[in-house]
């Protein structure tokens, strides 16, 4: 087959599936179902439901346990020396290298942060420094918790992404779903592999694929804004977690279409208010923006989808590039996220733990939640905003709680709000999706006050 002149426009070019051979067909196939097995199908295993890329990431903890968190926090330190060095005396090794560049030479805010993440971990792990920094409950719960299974998730992830971005499957599923996506959310259908990844496997994952579609060119400021806080949903795996944790697993039904509604009515309101509808809808500045090209009229989606699909697969005839490619995912992760990940989540719980903050800003939730007349209203309320720390916090407080009701209520609540600082906002804030801080308080109250009303009333219902 003859691909098309350089210039023409797909929209332009005949669109016959015979013109492929086998071959052709293959390079689209092969590595996409390698990359659905990896992300998206849900395995079994004796701790649960999880996907193959989750699992292989747990073996691998589980047979280093007592050497990931000391090989994470040499890498904090590696960043944070590479990043001073790169800021003071500006090495030509580093400046005139593209991906060094990205990598090391950092605002001095951002290198303050991976300051602070790498000595919480050498106190968490070295056992130095304040005790209330370097506990089970604050430093040590993302040590040797959360920051371990990011360090193996990102190895593998980062070397298996390509298999979804580049071998023509976001193609495939952007012109079957753009009617659905584009309309109801205002997103390109590419997207629905972000959600996809997201729910069956982990929201960090649906981070992940949109920062690097986002850095790709393939979606715009807006558009990666509202994926990365508005799909990169919970997986399945932790909504069971928290449900078994609440005592609630007689509702797990009630409690999973509940969530899955809310999620759906926020997803659908979200892209259309402050803060996200005001991202401009331009690209990243280090790359030509992509835009998305419609379905020829006298074309069926699925015809064209995989007809471009196979164009993009075909794209990919150097292997060596691919693993450089997976090898740089990787060492940007380690090196840039992680440190971030580590400070952000510490000071997250270390406020949650040792500060009666969130209780306080959920005052105001107490009358909200005796007007809709949810049950133990003063003991919910600091479980509205104490999310925003840690997603499994609203768990553990609520657990002691006697009404099943607002057991139920704080569970979905907790699910749907998404943004939380121990892990999705410290990999947002981290990455270089066009979120800040501010964004994300106002994202997660805006999420809260969508979602509770309608957890509220379907909990009326329900008990």
């Amino acid at each position: 087959m003859s691909f098309p002149a350089k210039g023409m426009s797909s929209q332009n070019r005949p669109v016959s599936l015979r013109s492929y051979s086998f071959v052709q067909y293959l390079k689209f196939i092969i590595p996409s179902l390698i990359g659905i097995y990896l992300f998206m199908v849900p395995v079994k295993t004796e701790e649960g439901i999880t996907i193959p890329v989750a699992f292989m990431a747990g073996v691998i903890n589980n047979l280093f346990v007592d050497y990931v968190p000391v090989a994470a926090t040499w890498l904090m330190i590696l960043s944070v020396l590479a990043s001073i060095v790169s800021r003071v005396f500006k090495p030509a090794f580093i400046m005139k290298n593209s991906f060094l560049y990205t990598v090391f030479h950092v605002s001095n805010g951002w290198l303050v942060t991976r300051i602070l993440g790498t000595i919480f971990s050498v106190m968490s792990v070295f056992k130095v420094g304040p005790e209330w920094i370097g506990n089970e409950n604050t430093g040590g719960l993302l040590a040797y918790d959360l920051i371990p299974v990011l360090f193996t998730t990102f190895l593998l992830a980062g070397f298996f992404l390509p298999l979804l971005l580049n071998f023509g499957l976001l193609e495939l599923f952007g012109a079957l779903l753009a009617k659905v996506m584009r309309p109801l959310f205002k997103i390109p259908g590419r997207s629905s592999l972000d959600c996809l990844a997201s729910w069956v496997g982990d929201g960090t994952i649906g981070v992940l694929l949109t920062s690097k579609q986002y850095e790709g060119g393939y979606y715009t400021k807006r558009e990666a804004a509202v994926i990365a806080t508005t799909f990169s949903v919970v997986s399945i795996t932790f909504t069971i977690v928290v449900n078994q944790y609440l005592k609630l697993e007689d509702y797990f039904l009630e409690y999973y279409a509940t969530i899955v509604i809310a999620g759906l009515v926020a997803a659908i309101i979200m892209p259309r208010i402050p803060p996200l509808s005001r991202k401009p809808d331009t690209g990243y500045e280090h790359t030509e923006l992509k835009a998305e090209e419609g379905i020829p009229s006298n074309t069926n989606p699925l015809k064209w989808g995989i007809s471009e699909a196979v164009l993009q697969a075909n794209k990919n005839n150097n292997v060596s590039s691919i693993i450089k490619e997976g090898f740089r995912n990787v060492i940007e992760m380690w090196l840039g996220v992680i440190p971030v990940v580590m400070a952000i989540g510490t000071v997250g719980v270390v406020i949650a733990e040792y500060t009666p903050v969130f209780k306080y800003l959920g005052m105001p939730f107490i009358p909200i939640l005796s007007v809709l007349q949810v049950p133990e209203a003063a003991a919910a309320s600091q479980t509205m905003i104490i999310g925003f720390a840690d997603m499994f916090l609203p768990a553990i407080i609520g657990s002691g709680i006697e009404s099943e009701m607002t057991r139920f209520v704080i569970g979905c609540v907790s699910v749907t709000q998404l943004v939380y600082l121990s892990e999705m906002g410290g990999l947002l804030l981290g990455s270089k999706l066009p979120v800040n801080l501010k964004d994300l308080i106002l994202i997660f109250l805006l999420r809260t006050s969508i979602t509770l009303p309608i957890v509220v009333l379907v909990a009326h219902w329900i008990f």
